[in-house]
C-alpha cells in the first residue's frame, strides 16, 4: 500500500530502523512522524549511539539523503507504510572547514609555468614545482617565498611529501630525482638516476608501514617503475611488465604498489618483493589517473586534520608513535574491506575496483564527455570526484561507483581538484582561469575564485584546512584563504 494517507489522519508516522554503513541495525524499530527533521533524527541517533561526545550524522533512505525532513525526502518513492523504513546513518567529520573566499597572497619567483603545488601533510610547508626547473619552497606564515631548489635541468614534473613531512622528492623531464629539506631548502642525499625517459609520478611509502620514510617509488615514462632507498641513494628494485609509459604509481596501505599505464593496463605489484600479483583490465584506452580510497589518510600520516591548530605544525613524536598512530588513523578510514582505486582514462571512463581481491571491476562508471585528467576519493572515501577536459566535475558514490552529480560552472577543462580535509568541499582548477569552490552535500558551486591571469594546472588544499594555492601558466603561485 502506498503512502496516500490524507495529513489529517493519524496514519502519518512510520516505523524505521537506524543502520550504520555496514547495515548492522542500531536498537529496535520505533515509530516517528513522517515530518522527523534530520535534526530530531540525529538527537534519537545519537541517544542511541550512547557516545559521550554526539557526533555529526547524516541520514540516507533508499540512497537519498534526508535533507529537510524525511517526507520530503519519501517524496516520489513508493513507500510501504506497514513495513519497517531502513535509514542508514553516516557519522560526519566531526571538525568544520570553512571555504576559502579570498587571494591572500599571490606569490611571484617562478620563470616559467607552475606545474604542480603541494601542501606538506600537516599543512606546515608548500612546495611548488615548474617549468623553469626549480623547486620553490613558500613561507606559509608570512606567506613570501623562502626557499628556491636548484638541481634539475628539466622541467619539474612531479613532487611528492613524504608522510612524516621532512622530505619532498622532485621528479623531471630529465628523468632524475632530487630529495630537499624543506626546513633548509637544501639537497638531501644523492641524485636517484636509473630511469631512461623522464619521471611521470612519485609515491612514497606509507608512514605506518616503515615510520623512517626510506622507500620512494617512481612511475617514468620509460615503462618502468623504480623502488629506491633514499637513505643508500640507490634503486633498490625495478618492475617490468607495462609496454607503454607509467602514468601513475600508488602505494597503498596492505603492502601492495599500483601503477597505470598508456598500455591500457593497471598492475598490482607487492611491494616487498617486486612480484606483480594481477593485471587490471577493461579500459579501451590510455590509463592517466588513479585514485585510492586511503590516499587521503596516507598522505597525512599520524596528521589529524580535526586537531589541527591555526598555525601550522610539525607531528612531534617517536618513530614508534608516529607509526601507531598512522596505524590507527589508517584502520579506521579503511575499515573492514581492502582499499578500493578507482581509474581515469582517455576513453572518458573511470573503473572502480577491488584490486586486492579481484581483476574484475567494481563498475564502469561512464558519462564524461572528454578524456579524465584526474580523479580522487574524498578524505571520509564516501565519495569519488573526478575532473576532465569535458568542463565538468562529477561526483560517485565511492563505495558502489554510482553516478551522483555533475558540477557545472566552469567553461573550460578542468585540469586538477582537492578535498578539503573535512570531504565537505572541493576546490578545482581550471583552464578558464578561475578556482571553484564547490559544496559537496548541496552540491553546487559555493564560492568563484578569479585572479590567475591564465590556465591554473596545480591546486592543492591544505590538510589543517587553511589554505588553498594554486599555480599555473601565469608563473604565478596564489594562496587563498577564508
Amino acid at each position: 500500500m502506498a503512502a496516500n494517507m490524507s495529513p489529517d489522519e493519524d496514519a502519518q508516522r512510520l516505523l524505521i530502523q537506524f543502520r550504520d554503513e555496514a547495515g548492522e541495525s542500531l536498537g529496535s524499530p520505533f515509530d516517528v512522524p513522517v515530518t522527523i527533521t534530520p535534526e530530531k533524527l540525529q538527537l534519537v541517533c545519537n541517544a542511541l549511539l550512547q557516545k559521550d561526545e554526539p557526533v555529526p550524522l547524516a541520514f540516507f533512505v533508499h540512497d537519498a539523503e534526508i535533507v529537510a525532513s524525511l517526507e520530503k525526502t519519501l517524496a516520489g518513492q513508493t513507500v510501504e507504510t506497514e513495513k519497517v523504513l531502513d535509514i542508514i546513518y553516516q557519522p560526519q567529520a566531526v571538525f568544520r572547514v570553512r571555504a576559502v573566499t579570498r587571494c591572500t597572497s599571490s606569490l611571484e619567483g617562478h620563470t616559467e609555468a607552475v606545474i604542480s603545488v603541494a601542501f606538506s601533510p600537516t599543512g606546515k610547508y608548500l612546495a611548488s614545482g615548474s617549468g623553469d626547473t626549480t623547486v620553490r619552497f613558500w613561507d606559509l606564515s608570512t606567506e613570501t617565498p623562502q626557499f628556491t631548489a636548484k638541481g634539475h635541468r628539466h622541467w619539474v614534473l612531479s613532487i611528492a611529501w613524504s608522510p612524516d613531512g621532512k622530505k619532498l622528492a622532485s621528479g623531471c623531464k630529465n628523468s632524475q630525482i632530487f630529495l630537499w629539506d624543506p626546513a633548509t631548502g637544501s639537497q638531501i642525499g644523492r641524485v636517484l638516476t636509473g630511469h631512461s625517459k623522464w619521471i611521470t609520478c612519485l609515491c612514497w611509502e606509507p608512514l605506518h608501514i616503515n615510520p623512517e620514510c626510506r622507500y620512494l617509488a617512481s612511475a617514468s615514462k620509460d615503462g618502468s617503475i623504480r623502488i629506491w632507498d633514499t637513505l643508500m641513494g640507490r634503486c633498490d628494485k625495478i618492475l617490468t611488465s607495462h609496454t607503454q609509459s607509467v602514468t601513475c604509481v600508488k602505494w597503498g596501505g596492505d603492502g601492495l604498489l599500483y601503477s597505470s599505464s598508456q598500455d591500457r593496463t593497471i598492475k598490482v605489484w607487492r611491494s616487498q618483493d617486486g612480484v606483480l600479483c594481477r593485471t587490471l583490465q577493461g579500459h579501451a584506452h590510455w590509463v592517466n589517473t588513479m585514485a585510492l580510497s586511503t590516499d587521503y589518510v596516507l598522505r597525512t600520516g599520524a596528521f589529524e586534520p580535526a586537531e589541527a591548530t591555526i598555525n601550522p605544525q610539525d607531528v612531534s613524536g617517536s618513530l614508534a608513535e608516529l607509526k601507531d598512530k598512522a596505524q590507527q588513523r589508517y584502520d579506521q578510514v579503511r575499515g573492514q574491506e581492502p582499499e578500493r582505486l578507482v581509474s581515469g582514462s582517455d576513453d572518458f571512463t573511470l573503473f572502480l575496483w577491488r584490486p586486492a581481491e579481484d581483476k574484475k571491476p567494481l563498475e564502469r562508471m561512464t558519462g564524461h564527455q572528454a578524456l579524465i585528467n584526474q580523479v580522487l576519493f574524498s578524505p571520509d572515501t564516501r565519495i569519488i570526484a573526478s575532473a576532465s577536459f569535458d568542463k565538468s566535475i562529477k561526483l560517485w558514490d565511492g563505495r558502489t561507483g554510482k553516478y551522483l552529480t555533475s558540477l557545472r560552472g566552469h567553461v573550460s577543462a578542468v585540469y586538477q581538484i582537492a578535498w578539503s580535509a573535512d570531504s565537505r568541499l572541493l576546490v578545482s582548477g581550471s583552464s578558464d582561469s578561475t578556482l571553484k569552490v564547490w559544496d559537496a552535500k548541496m552540491k553546487k558551486l559555493a564560492i568563484d575564485l578569479p585572479g590567475h591571469a591564465d590556465e591554473v594546472y596545480a591546486t592543492d588544499w591544505s590538510p589543517d584546512g587553511q589554505r588553498v594555492a594554486s599555480g599555473g601558466k601565469d608563473k604565478c603561485l596564489r594562496i587563498w584563504r577564508r
